[in-house]
């Protein structure tokens, strides 16, 4: 029987793994068709490479920083229950992936391509696991500080904070360094439009999200034994709340519609297997109102350059999402308990402050030493041909 319980919990981690792995194709076809047509061969190298570049960083040192287990120690860890610690890592890797693809779209179309690898390789090798390690593994004593603190520990279920919040807070110090797209705000302050360049491609990506993020969420759970359909019903609940929010405050416009999903998704991650699905519902319909209205903030008003909006997408909705677990996922609202407001804030902030700073850090040691940006008139050209020397769809006729 053990055996049997140790290979239904690999098959159902890696079927997981598989899930959140296909993701990454919804992070490219959300890049490409949001991008100007120049720059979307570009966004698709980046997602594969960033991908492989993560492989090797969390593999070998990030994995070990946030769980104490090194792959190159022996051989235990690569047999004991059927390779189950082997999936995981899998499983998790495709969670560390997710935040230099979240860091892409913020940075699409002026940043240089081998300097964004190495801040990747930093950032999932080192960044990401410092913090992952804090919630999911009580690296550090904070979880016990803050469970001494405001009684309860802090709660992030399938990784609002930690891997979304992570994202786009980090994504947000990038932008920053690297400045606005030539031409987007003249000396005026004027915007100079740069819409989509494909919005079935958009739709696509949104899709392809949506649809992993059952995998991503669910199988959070990590053993059979564990799952919840509570958590895909929140899932489900959060996500059309997120959809029908952006609907009305996006006044139908198709970028915000497609956005609104992953929006509510990204909110409801951290409480996903406490609230009441009411609870999930108002939690993705305030997400999806809180990204229409920040990234139309962020865009026309700011003057921060974050191409697909991931700040407001995955960082702020992804902070809203750790606080949200610490309301509605309080039994007097429905939800199973086990969380105080109190401990949700502590560790959002801890996060997103942890998230700011070391963006800032690692981008900004890249721009020191490399410099992070194309020149003005690669930029002009375009990334695919300046960097990749290939355009997305050949103009050549017989």
């Amino acid at each position: 029987m053990n055996s049997v319980q140790a290979g239904s919990d690999v098959l159902f981690i890696l079927l997981g793994a598989i899930m959140v792995l296909a993701m990454h194709a919804g992070f490219a076809f959300l890049e490409v068709g949001t991008v100007r047509k120049k720059n979307q061969v570009n966004a698709l190298v980046k997602i594969i490479v960033d991908f492989a570049v993560s492989t090797i960083a969390y593999f070998f040192i990030g994995y070990g920083i946030a769980y104490g287990i090194g792959f190159m120690d022996g051989a235990q860890a690569l047999s004991e229950k059927n390779g189950y610690e082997l999936v995981k890592f899998f499983f998790l890797l495709t969670f560390a992936a997710a935040i230099p693809a979240i860091v892409s779209g913020g940075i699409a179309e002026r940043a240089r391509f081998y300097p964004q690898v190495v801040a990747t390789f930093f950032i999932v090798a080192l960044l990401y696991p410092f913090f992952e390690g804090m919630t999911w593994n009580g690296n550090f004593g904070m979880q016990d500080w803050i469970n001494a603190t405001f009684g309860a520990e802090f709660h992030d279920f399938a990784g609002s904070v930690v891997v979304h919040a992570m994202g786009g807070w980090i994504a947000l110090g990038a932008v920053l360094l690297l400045g606005a797209r030539h031409g987007r705000y003249d000396k005026d302050g004027r915007i100079s439009a740069h819409p989509p360049s494909s919005i079935p491609f958009l739709a696509l990506g949104a899709w392809i999200l949506t649809v992993g993020w059952f995998g991503f969420n669910v199988m959070s759970a990590q053993t059979i034994d564990a799952v919840s359909g509570l958590v895909a019903v929140n899932s489900l609940m959060a996500m059309v709340g997120g959809i029908l929010a952006a609907l009305v405050v996006g006044k139908n416009d198709p970028g915000f519609v497609h956005n609104g999903p992953l929006a509510g998704l990204v909110a409801v991650c951290a409480g996903s297997d406490i609230m009441h699905p009411g609870g999930a519902l108002v939690t993705g319909a305030v997400a999806g109102g809180l990204f229409v209205w920040t990234f139309t903030l962020t865009q026309n008003k700011w003057k921060i350059d974050d191409v697909l909006g991931v700040w407001p997408l995955h960082g702020l909705c992804g902070a809203w999402g750790g606080i949200a677990a610490g309301i509605f996922g309080l039994e007097a609202l429905g939800g199973m308990g086990g969380v105080t407001f109190g401990a949700q804030l502590a560790g959002t902030v801890l996060g997103v402050g942890i998230a700011l700073g070391g963006g800032l850090l690692i981008y900004g040691i890249v721009k020191k030493t490399t410099g992070i940006r194309l020149s003005q008139e690669e930029e002009y050209e375009g990334a695919d041909l300046s960097i990749h020397k290939i355009a997305s769809e050949s103009s050549y006729e017989k």
